[in-house]
């Protein structure tokens, strides 16, 4: 199970304030954010490593004391000490207690200063080597910086529920009770990063022409096409997943959508449910390592393996092949990711096939352009 899902699950069964709910959501996602480095603290600090459960605590406890402002060191200490009464024994609940105390006036500078930099930024060593090849220390050190922030939340203006507004997708200050509120119920928000509209964008949809998106669940971009298209014209909404295609319908009812048509089809098979079927334009938002969404998805570095990214690699150069078969004469057809990695990016479109010429590229690097990461390339068909 997922981190996001694990979270829901738990949120959903346990009657907590918004404040309370707030709280568990931060030391949820900051403890897996900074795993790394709390566990270099924890072996800095006692002699003998504890029980997996008592580790857990103390990494709440110093998350609390060195990783964030809005909790007094006398509460950190005081509930994880009460957390370790109920999972611990007598003799652990003191040493949760001692190594804490012993904790409180240290910054996380002080106590870090010896570990090396992906522990320190709690990146694993292999995703380290191999951004700091590609953008150097600084650079690196800034997108783990990023990494390691909690992300805002972001909306879009859905301009088929109302008027329009500058700008079109901006943060939500104080996201709490954001999907009971009117605007939300009544389809006039969507929540979407500002990375993400950059694709479609790029796509340019019209309205009255015809669009397919290959890779739509859960219908983020697919709605975005479908409002800049004014709800006028044909989009094909495929994706290999019945489950996250049920999404996509459920949001363009909303939001006031209805020229989606949903095809339950991987991408590369498409053929076989479009026969001969041409399009105007056609967008890849293609299934990738998800590296520039790291901050969006605290779990994702731990779970994440080099050769995850050769795979996804090799299935993107084929959608991307597939895709061109449904482009019409001189159609347009935009391929992207939200990855930062070359194989998923340059090097796939180096492999588009004969017919198409790109016309425009461009990486979205967090630290440089304050959104997450993406890739898009924009091709026309002779």
């Amino acid at each position: 199970m997922l981190a996001d899902e694990l979270l829901a699950e738990t949120l959903a069964r346990t009657p907590l304030s918004p404040p309370d709910r707030a709280l568990a959501t931060e030391l949820f996602y900051g403890c897996l954010r900074q795993q790394l480095a709390l566990e270099y603290l924890v072996h800095q600090l006692v002699a003998r490593p504890p029980r997996t459960v008592i580790a857990q605590i103390l990494h709440l406890g110093l998350y609390q004391l060195l990783f964030l402002d809005r909790v007094p060191a006398h509460a950190a200490v005081h509930e994880t000490v009460e957390l370790a009464k109920r999972h611990g024994s007598v003799s652990e609940t003191k040493f949760v207690n001692a190594i804490l105390r012993k904790t409180v006036g240290a910054t996380r500078d002080q106590l870090l200063k010896n570990a090396e930099p992906w522990v320190r930024l709690s990146h694993p060593l292999w995703l380290w080597k191999r951004w700091s090849r590609r953008w150097g220390v600084e650079q690196t050190t800034a997108l783990c910086e990023w990494n390691n922030q909690s992300p805002p939340v972001y909306v879009r203006v859905n301009t088929l529920r109302t008027a329009p507004r500058t700008p079109l997708c901006y943060p939500i200050a104080d996201p709490t009770g954001l999907f009971d509120s009117p605007s939300w119920k009544n389809g006039e928000l969507y929540v979407q990063d500002p990375s993400t509209l950059v694709a479609v964008d790029v796509l340019d949809p019209q309205p009255g022409e015809s669009v397919l998106d290959m890779c739509a669940a859960p219908g983020g971009k697919t709605t975005y096409i479908a409002q800049k298209m004014q709800n006028r014209g044909r989009i094909i909404a495929a994706d290999s997943s019945n489950t996250r295609l049920g999404l996509v319908g459920e949001n363009c009812q909303r939001l006031g959508v209805t020229i989606v048509a949903s095809i339950p089809c991987e991408g590369t098979r498409l053929d076989r449910c479009l026969r001969g079927d041409l399009f105007d334009r056609v967008l890849v938002d293609a299934p990738c390592s998800n590296t520039g969404v790291m901050r969006r998805r605290p779990d994702l570095r731990w779970r994440l393996e080099e050769k995850e990214i050769t795979r996804l690699a090799e299935l993107q150069t084929k959608l991307l092949t597939k895709a061109a078969e449904f482009v019409r004469p001189g159609g347009v057809l935009v391929y992207s990711t939200c990855s930062l990695e070359a194989e998923e990016n340059e090097q796939v479109i180096q492999h588009a096939p004969a017919g198409l010429t790109l016309k425009t590229q461009r990486q979205l690097f967090p630290p440089q352009d304050k959104m997450d990461g993406a890739f898009i390339a924009r091709f026309t068909k002779k």
